[in-house]
């Protein structure tokens, strides 16, 4: 069994490390252009081959890790809703994938918190990780339910929308990087590149909405 975990977790770093090296492609060429597609179209599949592989990976014995099948979730959630984001662009209303998607992340956000507010209660220094991620998964699916409530969805609101969960899905992809890839395993590295990330994410946010005015 172990030798077979083994084998996951290699593919499991291939397809993350495909992730990263297109992700990090897609932020220096020309947004929109053909090697961004190409790019995105990979770091999708990356992405979501590496989390779907982590997930069963986080209940084998000897590699429980609730973090881990959380975080995997959030990363599914936020490729799938990036690309889901596209499709507004035509003014196209939300459908029940939308919908499943953003209400999945909302509940394994609240559980999240709840796990988080548990670890505190007994001075667990993980507790703030799931606290912030829990909060910020929750924040990012509360404005998917409003923007889909939205009949007259603001111009590029999509485009918005999709910049901001690819990126967030980037974002999560270093930050894997830094804690398996290179072993650094504490609070900075875990938050650093959400804040730093974060940052670059409300950067382009603004740009975008100057160009519609």
């Amino acid at each position: 069994m172990e030798d077979i975990i083994k084998i996951a977790i290699y593919i499991h770093a291939f397809f993350g490390g495909v992730g990263l090296i297109t992700g990090m492609g897609s932020i220096i060429v020309k947004k929109g252009s053909p090697h961004h597609k190409q790019m995105g179209k990979l770091f999708s599949i990356g992405m979501l081959a590496s989390s779907l592989i982590s997930i069963p990976i986080s209940w084998m014995p000897n590699h429980e890790n609730v973090f881990l099948f959380v975080i995997s979730v959030f990363t599914i959630y936020l490729v799938l809703a990036g690309n889901s984001a596209l499709k507004f662009k035509n003014n196209t209303q939300a459908n029940w994938f939308d919908i499943t998607i953003s209400g999945t992340m909302l509940l394994f956000s609240v559980f999240m918190i709840a796990f988080g507010i548990y670890l505190s209660t007994n001075s667990n220094a993980m507790s703030i990780l799931f606290l912030f991620f829990g909060g910020f998964g929750m924040l990012l699916t509360i404005k998917d339910f409003l923007y889909y409530n939205n009949k007259s969805k603001p111009k590029n609101a999509w485009l918005i929308a999709h910049l901001g969960k690819m990126n967030g899905a980037l974002i999560a992809s270093i930050t894997a990087f830094f804690i398996a890839g290179i072993g650094v395993n504490n609070l900075i590295a875990w938050l650093s590149p959400t804040v730093i990330g974060t940052i670059y994410i409300i950067y382009w946010k603004r740009k975008m909405t100057i160009k519609t005015k």
